[in-house]
């Protein structure tokens, strides 16, 4: 079913979360003649449409392309400066935000990625040009720096964490508990390991198949 040419962004797709542009490809190939709900933000309106994918060959086809759309301008070195930190300060309260919505369950699991899905990302990124995978990489380096300075043993933050408390307590921590600490910031570091990998190879179509369970 052919669309108008309009600017869209998918945000869920057939009840699932949408954060590659393969993820919506993949869904929509396997839902020919099915009707589906997407919810989107249509000129900064979030609205939800139903739309059924024809077909084409053996998938399913919607008529659309899922790009990214980007814009240039030109700024001075003051403005530049001014604009890149609000735009840091922006995306770290999202990636707080996100981190915060984990914990209270508010935020599915299913939107973390791990190197796989950022390779992906950073691919088809690179298709778009080389500003916005420059913008990519900005991001992935900013949440490596946020998720390093959260009080989790093992990491710097981590360290910090323990130092800050044995300062609260005035005296050093034996060898015994900050193994205990570091053992279980390991553990954490660990799950989070696993359900990124994971959901990564939920993401390939051909390895979702071999999951009796998806």
């Amino acid at each position: 079913m052919p669309l108008d040419r309009v600017w869209v962004f998918a945000e869920v797709l057939d009840g699932q979360p949408i954060t590659l542009a393969t993820q919506f490809r993949e869904t929509i190939a396997k839902h020919a003649e099915q009707t589906m709900a997407v919810a989107i933000v249509r000129a900064g309106a979030p609205q939800t449409i139903a739309v059924t994918p024809g077909h084409k060959g053996q998938n399913g086809w919607l008529g659309v392309i899922p790009v990214d759309q980007t814009t240039i301008s030109k700024k001075s070195a003051r403005e530049a400066i001014k604009k890149s930190f609000n735009n840091n300060v922006r995306d770290a309260g999202l990636i707080i935000q996100t981190l915060w919505g984990l914990v209270t369950r508010e935020t599915s699991p299913r939107q973390l990625m791990g190197p796989i899905g950022i390779a992906q990302l950073s691919g088809e990124t690179a298709q778009l040009g080389w500003l916005p995978l420059a913008s990519l990489m900005a991001m992935i380096s900013l949440n490596l720096g946020l998720l390093n300075l959260f009080p989790i043993p093992l990491l710097d933050g981590g360290h910090i964490f323990i130092m800050a408390l044995e300062g609260l307590a005035r005296r050093d921590f034996s060898m015994h508990v900050k193994e205990k600490m570091l053992l279980a910031g390991f553990v954490v570091l660990m799950m989070l390991m696993v359900t990124v990998i994971y959901n990564d190879l939920t993401r390939i179509s051909w390895i979702e198949r071999l999951m009796p369970w998806r």
